[in-house]
């Protein structure tokens, strides 16, 4: 009404040609496609994932074959000789580490989108379920015992991991909660091990 108007005139003899009515946001500022979510689903995230997981693999490889060429090559005469060792070395590590966990993680992947897919839901029993998978399909190569400790490694890691992250987010959105510190503190130590 008239108030409004003498504000907005106030703000004009001011300089400013914006009425603040205008800079109210209730509501987003984005525009979503037709159909999509308003968070990545685990397809999305898999490219994320996969690629990740690549790189993390090639750097741990390079520095895995930094120290082993480091050790392979101390007796070793003539630098030249050496540093070509040394970075073959590396190179083969860093390839070999990508590549592990590159296949990894498309596999783990691939099984979440399709548990995901055929269950209808995202929760962690799609995470835990694609680990397992991930786990026995890797080791299948070793036969019946191989199948079984993949799954069970895949099994384990993926039930800390989705125990982690809801004990993670509960204490991030939940306030502070002594007991919670506690607990988070003492897994946090025992993976850092």
């Amino acid at each position: 009404g008239a108030a409004g108007r003498a504000r907005y005139a106030g703000l004009r003899r001011r300089g400013t040609q914006t009425d603040p009515r205008y800079l109210v946001q209730d509501t987003d500022e984005f525009i979503l496609p037709t159909g999509a979510n308003e968070t990545r689903g685990r397809f999305e995230l898999a490219f994320f994932t996969i690629g990740g997981c690549c790189m993390a693999g090639a750097a741990f490889g390079a520095l895995n074959g930094l120290r082993l060429g480091l050790k392979e090559t101390q007796n070793m005469a003539g630098s030249k000789p050496r540093n070509v060792q040394i970075m073959n070395v590396v190179t083969k590590q860093g390839a070999l580490w990508a590549n592990t966990l590159g296949s990894l993680a498309l596999l783990y992947s691939a099984f979440g989108v399709i548990t995901e897919k055929t269950r209808g839901a995202e929760d962690d029993l799609n995470t835990v379920a694609a680990g397992t998978m991930t786990g026995m399909l890797y080791k299948c190569p070793g036969g019946l015992p191989g199948v079984a400790q993949g799954g069970l490694a895949g099994l384990t890691l993926t039930s800390v991991y989705a125990l982690w992250w809801h004990m993670h987010l509960e204490f991030i959105c939940s306030g502070w909660r002594p007991s919670m510190l506690i607990l988070f503190l003492s897994l946090s130590k025992i993976s850092k091990k």
